[in-house]
């Protein structure tokens, strides 16, 4: 029997209990899932093979502890299936700009002249279905149409996809970091998958502490999907790294908080291009002043 425990929160708690799971339950076969729902709150559900729904809950409850952030927990007894195969048959192909993400049961039906980016769910965010990614993939179309970059940058690879998406195209280098170790091995694993592992470097790094980021800098496209937070944090640091003229992609972030993550920036010669909003979630384009 398999039983289902499902915590709903906002997404930053969502992903931070993913995370947890993944990294806790991970090595045990455990299936763990992130999805938005209707009303904007995001669900966390895991799949358990053992195990009775009270024994669960309590079990989930004591492991969380505080990193639960007293979201609610539900569990329920399913019907006998093939829950992997169910749950990749429900994501459907996500066209954004010339790409088309997809999972390896669509792998047969990406169209003619699309590039096709191969990407299941799995143990690190981005699959392509959330607007914060499929913004991001229509912006970078749009500006490795009328621009050929030559030192890539993406902070906060997740899934790798936009890394991938970069690498694809421009064929040239591309340095990706994470601050999830699980999320550096999954992204390289889908590099590899896309064809492109030699050219897409990941590294696990908080930020920008990492000796290789400093190293390979400047940077003429850099693109963060991250959260408004953590992108205003990064702005001295990040700004920095960046060539004069180059281009920044921003994502993560609510229109209304497109204000403050503009003003951080432009303290550090970063000045706001154009704004784009993709189902209620904000891409920004910036470039370095000289």
């Amino acid at each position: 029997m398999t039983v289902k425990a499902t915590l709903t929160a906002a997404f930053p708690e969502a992903r931070r209990i993913s995370n947890f799971l993944e990294r806790d339950y991970g090595e045990t076969g455990v299936a763990v899932s992130l999805d938005e729902l209707p009303d904007g709150s995001w669900a966390v559900d895991a799949y358990f093979e053992e195990g009775g729904g009270e024994e669960i809950a309590a079990r989930l409850r004591d492991r969380l502890g505080a990193d639960a952030f007293g979201a609610p927990i539900r569990v329920e007894a399913l019907p006998e299936t093939d829950w992997v195969i169910a749950g990749l048959q429900a994501l459907k192909p996500v066209a954004a700009g010339r790409f088309v993400v997809h999972g390896s049961h669509d792998r047969a039906n990406v169209p003619a002249g699309r590039t096709s980016i191969e990407i299941d769910a799995g143990q690190a965010f981005g699959t392509g279905h959330h607007a914060t990614t499929a913004g991001c993939l229509a912006v970078l179309d749009r500006l490795m149409r009328s621009r050929r970059f030559r030192n890539p940058l993406d902070i906060g690879a997740g899934s790798g996809v936009l890394a991938i998406a970069i690498a694809k195209t421009l064929r040239r280098p591309v340095l990706a970091t994470d601050i999830d170790p699980i999320a550096v091995r999954v992204a390289a694993a889908n590099a590899a998958l896309n064809n492109v592992g030699r050219l897409v470097r990941l590294v696990a790094a908080p930020g920008m502490l990492h000796s290789l980021i400093r190293n390979r800098a400047p940077y003429d496209l850099v693109v963060a999907n991250i959260l408004a937070g953590p992108l205003c944090d990064l702005a001295p640091k990040l700004s920095a790294l960046i060539a004069a003229g180059g281009i920044l992609v921003l994502s993560g972030l609510l229109p209304h908080q497109r204000e403050r993550v503009v003003a951080a920036y432009g303290l550090h010669a970063m000045g706001l291009q154009k704004a784009h909003v993709f189902d209620g979630w904000a891409v920004l384009v910036l470039r370095k002043r000289a």
